[in-house]
């Protein structure tokens, strides 16, 4: 257990479909590493919210952390994503009077969580738009895409400088805070388990490593 002694949390739940809700899906999981963290003997209450995480209006959460300030509890979440992929509303939480910890960052710090939560809602409003930008600038270069000509090695060619410019665009975004996270002191691991906390992911969509880290700032610079 992680729990400090004399601390009382109040855990926080989110799921954003009602089947997910209905079914346990996701939300097992997050009870799972909450108890993991804390001892359910200081767990004061639960909420369950089944919501999407970029809307604000959430009674659940309101409810969590108006009990949070009443009994000068500790709003605990799994994960910081299962807060809010919203930095407007992350940051209204750290500038209230409330405490929060996450399971999968117990350490973080403020300037670490404002900046993952900026990191999410930038990645969040600008995947699709990326995604435009990479798919026209192929056709600009004549790439017909989800054709056999793709396939030839010239296709091949054209396919991989498209994967490459989408992950420059991609990562362009993230390079700030990877960063400043390796100069604060984290490990190329340790970068990549906060980016996957956030709920990031590559451009193939799959979860970062200290690999794809590396390769990263490698390319920048």
């Amino acid at each position: 257990m992680l729990s400090t002694e004399n601390t009382t949390y109040v855990a926080y739940y989110r799921v954003s479909t009602n089947k997910q809700g209905e079914s346990g899906l996701g939300l097992e999981g997050q009870r799972t590493a909450v108890e993991r963290f804390a001892d359910p003997a200081t767990i004061a209450a639960e909420f369950t919210e089944i919501e999407s995480g970029r809307k604000a209006e959430r009674s659940a959460l309101i409810e969590a952390i108006d009990l949070c300030q009443r009994r000068s509890c500790v709003l605990l979440v799994a994960k910081l994503d299962r807060l809010s992929r919203s930095v407007a509303f992350i940051s209204q939480i750290l500038d209230s009077s409330i405490e929060f910890r996450c399971c999968d960052m117990p350490d973080a710090n403020r300037m670490v969580l404002q900046l993952m939560a900026i990191m999410a809602e930038n990645e969040a409003r600008n995947t699709s738009e990326r995604t435009k930008t990479a798919l026209a600038a192929a056709r600009d270069r004549g790439t017909v895409l989800g054709k056999p000509d793709n396939f030839t090695d010239d296709g091949r060619r054209k396919g991989a400088a498209t994967m490459r410019e989408r992950a420059a665009t991609a990562y362009s975004v993230l390079l700030p805070m990877i960063q400043q996270l390796k100069e604060t002191g984290d490990s190329l691991a340790e970068i990549a388990r906060k980016l996957n906390a956030t709920g990031q992911r590559n451009i193939r969509g799959n979860p970062f490593n200290a690999m794809m880290i590396s390769r990263i700032l490698a390319r920048a610079g």
